[in-house]
């Protein structure tokens, strides 16, 4: 396996926006014309409720729509098709992006987030890590699908901040900001609370599960299981280890109607059989080979079925390492480690 490539992009929304459209732009008509998700998505052309996602996003994150209509316009596509493309999770409640998240936190200078990251498998070795630089914000290392902003997959900023994102699949959507739109402003936070401030906050149209982690005021480590919906903001500290998958699972998820796929249900029962094994202080290979893992007696953590019922396979698995002074960055693909890197915490 090749070492993951790492491209670098800074500056205006415009700027970083055009970039990742021309990282994209070799693949993304081949990969659009395959994705049975994007023939679902483009049939909400010209919905008033597309109008009212993008309202918000434009009230409350207009950067990251700017990023986005300039990655359109270097991609050649309509600035409208590609907004709905980074709003799947509200337009189709069963988006194919699934993704299993281990946490803990091992001490008050160390913390572990590690994160299978599962999509489309036509994406198996063609993504990529982009290390962003955005003018006045603190800067972040993020997993790159082509075409949607960075942020919905595994990264960590040099506020010191990671995020591991795991797709909920909300039934009920409401007008608000679009998930991947809020899941980007978190890699722009300049401190963890304002990271849980703006999940907490900011009225939101679907879902996602956020796991987040970094140094609180008093300098310790902290790391958050948030599961930020349409209808409530849950955040949960981790301890002791942890897992989750792509249903809601934090007391009061009974009053939010969501899908629940085998996999997910699977994935989650198999973690409670396998974290218990790792002792109260596991640390990154202990939960990477927990990723890898392709036991039990239903579908598997490891996803690399031709045939996934969700459509689904693992691109890459990655565990980060929280600490005061910055977050180690470490990405694998088919079981061979592919980056690695160091991010300073400078903020």
């Amino acid at each position: 396996m090749q070492a993951l490539n790492t491209l670098q992009m800074g500056g205006t929304p415009e700027a970083i926006g055009q970039r990742l459209g021309e990282l994209a732009r070799p693949i993304f008509a081949t990969y659009m014309a395959q994705s049975s998700a994007w023939a679902a998505v483009s049939r909400w052309r010209g919905h008033a409720f597309v109008q009212q996602l993008r309202a918000a996003a434009e009230r409350h994150f207009p950067a990251y729509v700017a990023e986005l209509d300039a990655m359109a316009a270097a991609l050649g596509w309509p600035a409208h098709d590609l907004f709905l493309w980074n709003c799947r999770g509200e337009l189709i409640h069963n988006a194919p992006d699934g993704c299993t998240t281990l946490a803990v936190r091992r001490d008050a200078a160390r913390g572990l987030i590690a994160h299978n990251e599962d999509g489309d498998p036509y994406l198996r070795g063609r993504c990529a890590v982009v290390e962003v630089a955005p003018d006045g914000k603190p800067g972040f290392v993020s997993f790159y699908y082509p075409g949607s902003l960075p942020g919905h997959t595994f990264a960590a900023s040099r506020a010191g901040v990671a995020q591991a994102i795991n797709n909920v699949r909300i039934r009920e959507p409401r007008a608000g900001v679009p998930r991947m739109i809020l899941a980007r402003a978190v890699l722009d936070a300049a401190t963890l609370d304002d990271a849980l401030a703006l999940l907490r906050d900011t009225p939101r149209a679907s879902g996602f599960h956020h796991t987040v982690g970094g140094i609180d005021a008093a300098g310790a480590v902290r790391v958050y299981s948030v599961e930020a919906t349409a209808q409530r903001a849950s955040i949960v500290e981790v301890g002791a280890p942890a897992g989750h998958a792509n249903h809601l699972i934090h007391a009061g998820h009974d009053r939010e109607a969501q899908i629940i796929t085998d996999s997910s249900r699977d994935r989650q029962a198999r973690l409670a059989d396998l974290l218990p094994t790792l002792g109260a202080q596991p640390d990154g290979p202990d939960f990477v080979r927990t990723l890898q893992d392709r036991g039990g007696a239903g579908l598997p953590i490891f996803r690399d079925d031709p045939h996934d019922p969700d459509d689904e396979n693992t691109l890459a698995t990655a565990c980060m390492q929280i600490a005061p002074e910055g977050v180690g960055f470490d990405v694998w693909q088919d079981g061979a480690r592919t980056l690695t890197m160091q991010l300073p915490r400078t903020a």
